[in-house]
């Protein structure tokens, strides 16, 4: 798979200066966890789930979850498990291109159980999505992975576990809570594919919801949290995993309070003014401005609950060309030994020591996401996906 895999060859062509990189499940986890982007959640009742997988894979998406925890009630759950081996089976079926599949559990017992239940189809599975990570249960969860993947004889099944337990929001807990998950997943760091943020749950324990209108980071405790979370998880020097973003919890028009965030001129520019319009209707102007500030912030793909999030999510991955350029710079083996020079574009400075590690993360992005081209802004690549 890769992404924007689903627009034609062609059009891609004229978009990209570096096309997105294809990858498996088989493919370096550094490379899986960058390559993750939107990965969309759905309840794992749903009775044409195969279905559903299918057609979402021709949308563009290259990771989903299925959901037996929150996004179900507790009678439901043993009839979802069921219907998930039943969908397994038919996903099986067919050598079909999927998405990287993983399935989110309640509790670590569930994880062997569903691997055995699953059958020869559980080669469709990625892993699993572990909620209310804590040193305490995180134990368990993964040595559960573990054990139903040597029970299974699989390759590998990945980990992803959610931080958004109470203790991790606490001011006089969150130190050691942090520290406890950090002992947990450098464990089973080759296991640990990424790292999510439930951000529902922070604010849940304050009794909050941010409007449409408002990011994750305009609700000061979530920012907080989030900047510790990278600051003792995310870190550039080679102990870090990848966090994912947020999810974004609204896809309808609803009446604003506040005046769009998205900007008239790049749309102006590329004369889809109607595509802003949309947006903006959608409620995905405020999507736009967080997943911006996700990546100011260290974190690296989106929680998504609505396919409309995807290509957003996407298009704003992919790497600029003058991101490119500078990373390009900075990395020549000749200036390995640092310095400062003009950029490419020549409105910025790039020091060599400094900027390596932001510049390795580029390349790495540019890597699954694809570089665009000099002429070639995010409008161009969210008509180009939103038009399959």
């Amino acid at each position: 798979m890769r992404h924007f895999g689903h627009i034609s060859p062609t059009v891609r062509k004229d978009l990209f200066h570096q096309e997105p990189a294809e990858f498996t499940g088989a493919s370096p986890s550094r490379v899986l966890a960058a390559a993750l982007g939107a990965t969309l959640y759905s309840p794992a009742t749903r009775p044409a789930l195969a279905a559903d997988i299918r057609k979402q894979a021709g949308r563009g998406v290259v990771s989903m979850v299925l959901c037996l925890e929150d996004s179900i009630s507790d009678t439901d759950v043993s009839d979802a498990e069921e219907n998930l081996v039943r969908q397994f089976a038919e996903l099986d079926a067919d050598e079909a291109e999927l998405p990287l599949l993983f399935i989110r559990v309640r509790t670590p017992e569930q994880i062997p159980d569903l691997v055995r239940r699953l059958g020869g189809s559980v080669r469709r599975l990625a892993g699993f999505v572990l909620p209310k990570f804590d040193e305490s249960r995180g134990i368990a969860f993964l040595e559960a992975v573990a054990q139903a993947e040597a029970a299974g004889g699989l390759p590998r099944l990945y980990a992803m576990p959610v931080l958004e337990t109470p203790d991790l929001l606490h001011l006089e807990t969150r130190v050691e809570a942090l520290a406890g998950i950090s002992r947990t997943v450098n464990s089973h760091r080759e296991r640990v594919l990424a790292l999510r943020l439930g951000v529902t749950d922070f604010c849940s324990a304050y009794g909050l919801r941010r409007t449409p209108d408002m990011t994750a980071y305009d609700v000061q405790i979530v920012a907080g949290v989030i900047a510790d979370v990278v600051n003792v998880l995310s870190r550039a020097d080679g102990t870090g995993f990848t966090v994912t973003g947020p999810v974004w919890e609204y896809f309808r028009s609803q009446q604003r309070l506040f005046k769009p965030q998205l900007r008239r001129s790049p749309f102006l520019e590329e004369g889809v003014e109607e595509l802003r319009t949309a947006l903006i209707e959608h409620d995905l102007d405020g999507l736009l401005r967080e997943i911006e500030l996700d990546r100011a912030n260290g974190l690296l793909g989106k929680t998504c609950i609505h396919p409309a999030h995807v290509t957003p999510v996407h298009a704003l991955s992919v790497v600029s060309h003058e991101e490119f350029c500078d990373a390009q710079d900075i990395l020549r083996p000749e200036r390995g030994g640092g310095g400062v020079m003009r950029s490419t574009y020549t409105n910025k400075m790039n020091e060599v020591k400094p900027h390596r590690a932001w510049a390795e993360r580029t390349m790495l992005r540019a890597e699954v996401f694809g570089v665009a081209k000099e002429e070639v802004g995010f409008v161009d690549l969210l008509t180009a996906g939103l038009q399959v």
